[in-house]
């Protein structure tokens, strides 16, 4: 903004460089360039300001599609003075002598002929397909749309205002159709989603039959394996009665053969000897018995000998002789 100072009669005023300043004087242009610095009369004088910077305003616009569906769209515009001096006449931006200000609102006056210029171009481009084309195009293909019509329009180069540049942010529908839009894609992921876990939950359910199948296999194979087992030690024991039998059986057939053998050879020397002292005389034999009583005897303390059981002793012992000799 330019800066103004009063110096009795007179005035400087002291303008920076990216603002434009035209002095004028009965009508007629008598300064006109940026950054100037000059002395005026107030009383004479008429001075318009005009910024020379790039200015961005802005955008909002709602309109319809094809199918009378409600769109908004947010963007921005950029643009700048091409023509400061035709401006000026077109346009009032006339600065107050004493503190330098604007006396009215140039800029709010230019963005609203711009924003008129945008609302009309959108509200065409939007009324020319239905809304499911003009969202799956996206914002770019309105910008492109937009940016050429404003820089087209014979209204802004006629007042010299020139677009630089408009970006949009957004091109969106009203909530109520946004989530109309959104339900079949909803719908569709959720019941992907809803399929996926199905589908986890059934390999889960295969899983765990496998491994159930898998625990019972391993149970069959360990209960034949222990059957088997169990068999194999039931053929075993039955085995080792077997053998044990056997065994058993050879020790008493070996020890009843032993037996027999013994008791056979005692019984033959017992009847060789009944032999031998079946022919003997009874004296005789009264004799061995007595011998052999007498061997067992620890203490003889009396023995009696009567001359009859002398005399029947001694004629056995005569006779004996001759019995023996008639056989």
């Amino acid at each position: 903004m330019a800066t103004i100072r009063r110096f009795g009669f007179a005035s400087q005023l002291r303008s920076e460089a990216s603002r434009h300043v035209i002095r004028f004087h009965n009508g007629r242009v008598r300064r006109s360039g940026r950054g100037l610095v000059f002395w005026f009369q107030p009383e004479t004088a008429s001075i318009s300001e005009l910024p020379m910077d790039d200015r961005e305003m802005t955008l909002f616009v709602q309109g319809r599609s094809r199918d009378f569906q409600a769109l908004a769209v947010q963007g921005t515009v950029g643009w700048h003075v091409a023509d400061p001096e035709r401006l000026a006449r077109r346009i009032d931006f006339s600065i107050g002598l004493s503190d330098g200000q604007w006396r009215g609102e140039p800029i709010e006056k230019i963005e609203a002929r711009i924003s008129g210029l945008a609302a009309q171009a959108v509200q065409q481009f939007l009324g020319q397909a239905p809304v499911r084309a003009l969202l799956e195009a996206g914002p770019e293909a309105l910008r492109t749309e937009l940016q050429a019509a404003l820089a087209a329009d014979p209204g802004l180069a006629e007042i010299g205002i020139a677009v630089v540049g408009v970006r949009l942010a957004n091109l969106a529908p009203s909530r109520e159709l946004e989530r109309a839009l959104q339900t079949p894609t909803y719908e569709a992921l959720q019941q992907k989603a809803d399929e996926a876990t199905f589908a986890r939950r059934a390999l889960a359910v295969e899983k765990e039959r496998a491994i159930a199948e898998n625990e019972l296999a391993t149970k069959t194979e360990l209960a034949r394996q222990e059957t088997q087992l169990i068999a194999q030690e039931a053929q075993n024991a039955r085995d080792r009665a077997v053998g044990q039998a056997e065994a058993q059986g050879l020790e008493a057939q070996a020890e009843a053969a032993r037996i027999r053998a013994v008791e056979g050879a005692r019984a033959e020397a017992e009847a060789a000897r009944v032999a031998a002292y079946r022919d003997l005389p009874p004296g005789l034999l009264l004799g061995l018995a007595a011998q052999a009583l007498a061997g067992k005897l620890e203490t003889i303390e009396h023995v009696t000998v009567t001359p009859d059981l002398l005399a029947t002793v001694m004629g056995q012992l005569r006779e004996a002789p001759a019995r023996v000799a008639a056989r």
